[in-house]
């Protein structure tokens, strides 16, 4: 016996004239319903329903309780178990490359674990998850079946330590923060410091590696309003150094200290952000000197 639809019912009645109300509203369901008690049910379609309820109550509260990524891993566990039954067990771990990172940290990023099953492991999903590893430029991953897996990583070179709202990372050459600093761990690297300094320190330190006699005795590179650079030397003298022809200025100022020993008089800073001229300011104890000095030679001398 075919079921007619609510909508046929619907449109049935109201051929009828019956009035659009509530009351009709009402009847009309009844009706639909007293048809389909009265429809000879297949054998099954009860179970069938249920089951198909119950499914999809599972699968909304499975959505709803946000447990979607913890089923979804329990259902990868179990596939990997079975691989495992089967003969898929990962038995041999090849890694190399990994000098500034741990193994166990290697591991634990790509997501290979004793219950992992090598049938199952997605080569391509592994690199990829190694490589969010800022430590990882690259990673190749190499499945010999039956259950001998090897990884070998691409490591970033620590190139400089950069300081930024008080906070020391250590970078790579490309500017990625490797990791934060922790004294005394690559102390001999160079010292940077502002903000952009991460991705322009680069060529600037290249610049600087070509004067080995002020590179030698820098102790930061300071990068100001992300247009030029000062140098502050490990004696605590100031070289601000201009925006453009930065190695003029350099040469400049190798040719003053050769000539005046500049870089190690009594001064806490020199300017050479302008291209005629150099300026160098006193500390504090050799510009009363130099001001004591004036004041006698000013002095006249007294009636004997």
């Amino acid at each position: 016996m075919r079921i007619a639809s609510p909508l046929t019912w619907l449109a049935g009645l109201r051929a009828s004239g019956e009035h659009a109300g509530p009351s009709w509203l009402r009847r009309a369901a009844q009706r639909w319903f007293r048809t389909i008690l009265k429809t000879n049910v297949p054998r099954g379609a009860g179970i069938t329903a249920t089951s198909a309820v119950v499914l999809a109550t599972l699968a909304y509260g499975v959505v709803k309780g946000d447990h979607l990524a913890t089923v979804t891993d329990a259902l990868k566990d179990a596939r990997d178990q079975v691989a495992n039954a089967a003969g898929f067990r990962i038995v041999s771990l090849a890694l190399s490359g990994e000098r500034h990172i741990s193994r166990e940290e290697v591991l634990a990023t790509a997501g290979v674990t004793g219950r992992r099953s090598l049938l199952f492991l997605d080569v391509e999903e592994t690199r990829e998850r190694l490589k969010t590893n800022p430590w990882i430029a690259d990673a190749t991953v190499l499945k010999l079946y039956p259950g001998e897996l090897q990884i070998h990583i691409k490591e970033r070179e620590a190139f400089a330590l950069w300081q930024k709202d008080g906070r020391v990372s250590v970078i790579a050459v490309d500017g990625t923060i490797l990791e934060p600093y922790v004294p005394p761990r690559l102390l001999r690297l160079p010292l940077i410091v502002g903000r952009g300094a991460d991705t322009r320190a680069n060529a600037f330190l290249a610049l600087l590696d070509r004067y080995p006699a002020i590179r030698e005795q820098v102790r930061a590179s300071i990068l100001v309003g992300q247009r030029r650079w000062n140098l502050r030397l490990k004696n605590g003298l100031d070289v601000r150094l201009p925006e453009d022809n930065v190695a003029a200025a350099l040469e400049r100022l190798i040719a003053l200290d050769r000539e005046a020993k500049l870089l190690s008089r009594d001064i806490v800073a020199v300017d050479l952000r302008l291209p005629d001229r150099v300026t160098a300011r006193l500390s504090e104890a050799a510009a009363k000197v130099r001001l004591d000095d004036s004041k006698d030679k000013k002095k006249k001398p007294g009636k004997v």
